[in-house]
């Protein structure tokens, strides 16, 4: 076994190889870097090319040194809403193939301290750039009851947010709420009965997207990528929640994220990408056996026009 597959399991690896019809001698990214699963298989692919990650979380950067020494290899500490300005940077500013593997990988819910998992008690963090200082205490014990519900609401379609961000807002006025068991007891008597792990869930859920400003990083990434990739070359993402879902979705279908496709004056559709995938292409039941986190992950690859 690899000794980094505990950090991550790369996800539909195979599917995403076949989706970004690697060149030996192209320019790839992979913009979610983490345990290096996907890139592993992309360098293993390359002869003359190169590989481009990006990652923000520090964790990853100790990963990254099994590649320090492979001149095709470039590390990139950043987020990846900075694609353009740092492809630009390291002299790849047009590229053959871009990876996005969305989401919080395994190592970072199975780290108690980063907060972001409902297993642990650990002080509310869930920060994917511990360097940020938003953390998911600051959201839950400053944010009115208006924007609390929004959040609960919007980014983790929590049925009963008005009713939850109404119990936070009220007893946070006791005490600070500082960690993942005092979030939890507060909010126990509204999660409906046998359903408190998946309630939890889309709580933190909220809470992580929140914090990691995650949509708008998505809509930013997606923005820049028709302008660093070649024509006729690929996109794949995966996302793990039907929110990025359709962002990536319309982006492709539309060339925008709301409204329907602008059309030109003889009625051509005016977009940047156009869909490889007819729909999502979802993870083997055998697959999902050996790794339960590829079971809520669509796999979408676009090719630029």
């Amino acid at each position: 076994m690899n000794p980094l597959s505990t950090y991550h399991e790369p996800v539909m690896l195979q599917e995403c190889l076949e989706g970004l019809l690697i060149q030996p001698d192209g320019i790839y990214v992979d913009v979610t870097f983490g345990g290096g699963g996907h890139s592993r298989a992309i360098l293993d692919k390359l002869t003359t090319g190169r590989l481009l990650v990006f990652d923000q979380d520090p964790d990853a950067v100790a990963n990254a040194e099994e590649f320090k020494d492979d001149k095709r290899f470039t590390f990139i500490a950043a987020n990846f809403r900075h694609l353009k300005r740092y492809l630009k940077l390291h002299k790849a500013e047009k590229v053959n193939g871009i990876l996005a593997d969305l989401g919080v990988s395994s190592h970072q819910i199975n780290t108690p301290e980063r907060g972001f998992s409902t297993r642990f008690d650990a002080e509310l963090d869930m920060r994917m750039n511990p360097a940020n200082e938003k953390t998911a205490r600051e959201v839950i014990n400053t944010r009115s009851t208006t924007e609390l519900q929004r959040i609960l609401g919007m980014y983790g379609e929590v049925m009963n947010a008005k009713t939850a961000a109404e119990a936070i807002f009220s007893a946070r006025h006791n005490s600070q709420i500082e960690t993942v068991n005092d979030l939890k007891d507060i909010l126990m008597r509204y999660a409906p009965k046998h359903r408190e792990n998946k309630y939890f869930a889309q709580v933190f859920q909220a809470l992580r997207i929140e914090v990691n400003d995650e949509l708008s990083v998505l809509e930013e990434f997606l923005t820049q990528v028709p302008e660093v990739l070649n024509p006729g070359d690929r996109l794949v993402v995966m996302s793990y929640h039907s929110l990025e879902d359709r962002l990536v979705k319309n982006f492709i279908q539309k060339g925008k994220f709301f409204g329907e496709v602008e059309k030109d004056f003889y009625g051509n559709e005016i977009k940047p990408m156009k869909s490889v995938t007819r729909k999502p292409v979802e993870a083997t039941p055998e697959e999902v056996a050996i790794n339960p986190r590829a079971r809520s992950a669509k796999l979408r690859v676009a090719e630029k026009i």
